[in-house]
């Protein structure tokens, strides 16, 4: 899919719903399928990631009903109920939040021999983290020494809890978390650095789980103990309202409320920033939803210092760098990311290739493997000046350009746009109803 945006965006005062979460609707599938009895999910995201990890979960074994768009119904069967075929392909597309997590379930699931595979892109995201955790409740994964996929993994014989120290992904906590469930004995997770926790608020009610917060959080998961059925309503989705705020932030005489996104300490990162460097952002008709904090976000336009982001926001955050980058080259003065190392890891190099496309339009970045400066420039012109992406296989990349491209009337050109479909398949839609103006050609 070809995507062209060449035309400056109009001022604007709308009231949106952004796309539901990816993250929590990943894991309420998972959970949902692995608990016992009838668990009911509604406003969940279609996205790509979403509909490729229902194609895995069935393969498994676990019967999925669609009631009507966004509303599923999960015949859970209990822990270790997973069964499918030996060597069973699962495709998990583009999606490092459910390759992780049902890796998690599989690796203490007893009797699992499955492939593992993805696309392009998710094929060249490092899997050593998570195949070291599994292989410590008993898990094994061939070729050894491998850690692309497509791998193939077979599950525990007999799977004992273990003692894990947690780092900045919250993807392996929660593979973690999900595999100590059908593990016998205790799991214990020390968390220094706290990664987003909709895992953890997902199994709230159960006996389970229990957590003590402090400078470190110590979960402890009690395995083998019955989970129950959730029912929960997918609210939006903060990482994609981000794009839409930072659209209204640098646009002239704009107002935008976000309704229903959620508010979770471990997801505003791009938020606090803003705020912090005299962004207009306002969380109104604050209420609890599903254990998470839901608000509707106010916007308006607003003159923004330049961006001084340090590495204490980054796990709170990882997916609005690449739209921070496009904001910093249309601030005043030099931006600087610092200890943004691990974004090396995600659906691309993230830092590497939102420098490319800088570069195409004059504005000047500095990177090393830990920090990114960027020199902005609010008087840019864009005559004569185009961007060109193609092959990036990343959904939070293209987004970017496409808001920088409104902001500024720089033409774009971009390929491969499907991506974006896998997090935020209303992004174009929404973008229209803003005022937006794009063609979407044939590739």
């Amino acid at each position: 899919m070809h995507v062209v945006f060449q035309k400056k965006i109009g001022r604007f005062n709308k009231i949106v719903y952004p796309d539901s979460d990816k993250s929590i609707t990943i894991r309420t599938f998972i959970i949902g399928s692995i608990s016992e009895g009838v668990s009911k999910v509604s406003n969940a995201l279609e996205g790509t990631d979403s509909l490729a990890v229902i194609a895995c979960l069935r393969k498994l074994g676990v019967e999925i009903n669609k009631i009507k768009k966004g509303k599923y119904e999960f015949l859970g069967k209990g822990l270790g109920s997973f069964h499918c075929k030996k060597n069973t392909v699962l495709d998990f597309s583009n999606s490092g939040t459910g390759a992780r997590l049902i890796q998690g379930c599989c690796a203490t699931n007893p009797n699992i021999q499955v492939k593992l595979t993805g696309d392009k892109s998710l094929s060249k995201r490092s899997m050593k983290k998570i195949i070291k955790v599994m292989e410590e409740f008993g898990a094994e994964y061939f070729p050894k020494n491998k850690f692309h996929f497509p791998l193939t993994l077979v599950s525990s014989e007999l799977p004992v809890g273990i003692k894990h120290v947690a780092g900045i992904s919250s993807q392996i906590k929660s593979a973690t978390i999900l595999a100590g469930l059908n593990a016998f004995g205790k799991t214990t997770i020390i968390e220094k650095i706290k990664s987003r926790d909709h895992t953890e608020r997902k199994l709230k009610h159960n006996s389970a789980i229990k957590i003590k917060k402090g400078e470190k959080n110590i979960i402890e998961i009690k395995g083998k103990k019955a989970l129950e059925p959730i029912n929960i309503s997918v609210p939006g989705d903060p990482s994609t309202a981000s794009f839409y705020a930072a659209l209204c932030l640098l646009n002239k005489d704009s107002k935008i409320i976000l309704k229903r996104v959620h508010i979770n300490p471990t997801r505003i990162g791009f938020f606090n920033i803003i705020r912090k460097h005299n962004g207009k952002i306002s969380f109104k008709n604050k209420r609890i939803e599903s254990n998470e904090i839901v608000a509707d976000v106010h916007v308006k336009s607003s003159k923004i210092k330049k961006l001084k982001i340090g590495g204490k926001f980054f796990v709170s955050c990882q997916d609005e760098y690449p739209i921070m980058f496009a904001m910093a080259a249309l601030l005043p003065g030099t931006s600087t990311f610092s200890k943004i190392a691990d974004l090396s890891n995600k659906e691309s190099p993230r830092a590497h290739e939102m420098k490319k496309i800088l570069n195409q339009i004059g504005i000047r970045c500095k990177l090393s493997k830990n920090e990114m400066k960027v020199y902005g420039d609010p008087n840019l012109s864009v005559h004569g000046k185009k961007i060109r992406v193609s092959g990036v296989l990343d959904h939070r990349i293209l987004m970017s350009v496409s808001i920088l491209s409104l902001l500024t009337g720089v033409k774009a050109n971009l390929k491969n746009f499907e991506q974006v479909y896998s997090s935020c398949p209303n992004f174009l839609s929404t973008i229209s109803s803003l005022g937006g103006k794009f063609e979407i050609k044939k590739n």
